[in-house]
């Protein structure tokens, strides 16, 4: 299979289904952020970071992969079947912050990003999963798109949160806390 395949020089693109849209549509913004944050995830999980916490990366990382096909299918074309998103992977992503936040100090404070490469990547990737979010409820907007898509995504983003704190713990790193000057 070759890489190129000179379809998208004129500015479109293929759809699962096979339905061509403009590259700038917004499903395709929506699963190219999706491609985006799981690179940042890819980033994340290459840090010096405790074996569980890359763990969890890929299977996150393999998740993202069936929300960009979700994402990346025509709902309105038959196309061949892809793999779902499932209550058990949100589950997942409340049941690591739970188990995170349990040894976390009270969060008392808003959090200014930065500390280490791996706390400000997870942060980054926060940011582009909150990105990805809005793409994906506007994109609901105009077309069907699977709710579970927009649940996990949501709590993704506060997971790369919370592990942004616990990496910051495990590295001895004090956070750096936003206290507002008045």
């Amino acid at each position: 299979m070759k890489i190129y395949t000179k379809t998208g020089d004129k500015g479109f693109t293929g759809l699962i289904g096979g339905t061509r849209v403009p590259k700038h549509h917004i499903r395709i913004e929506s699963y190219g952020t999706v491609d985006e944050l799981n690179a940042y995830l890819g980033l994340i999980a290459d840090q010096d970071i405790a074996p569980a916490h890359k763990q969890t990366i890929r299977q996150i990382q393999d998740k993202l992969f069936t929300v960009g096909a979700s994402l990346a299918a025509d709902p309105d074309k038959p196309h061949k079947p892809l793999p779902d998103l499932t209550d058990e992977d949100i589950t997942l992503l409340e049941n690591q912050m739970d188990s995170m936040d349990a040894e976390l100090p009270q969060l008392k404070h808003f959090i200014l990003p930065g500390g280490s490469n791996a706390v400000s990547f997870c942060h980054i990737a926060r940011c582009v999963c909150r990105r990805a979010e809005r793409m994906v409820v506007h994109l609901a907007t105009e077309s069907e798109v699977d709710e579970k898509v927009t649940i996990y995504l949501n709590r993704l983003s506060d997971y790369l949160f919370i592990l942004a704190r616990k990496i910051g713990a495990e590295q001895g790193i004090t956070e750096n806390k936003w206290l507002p000057k008045m």
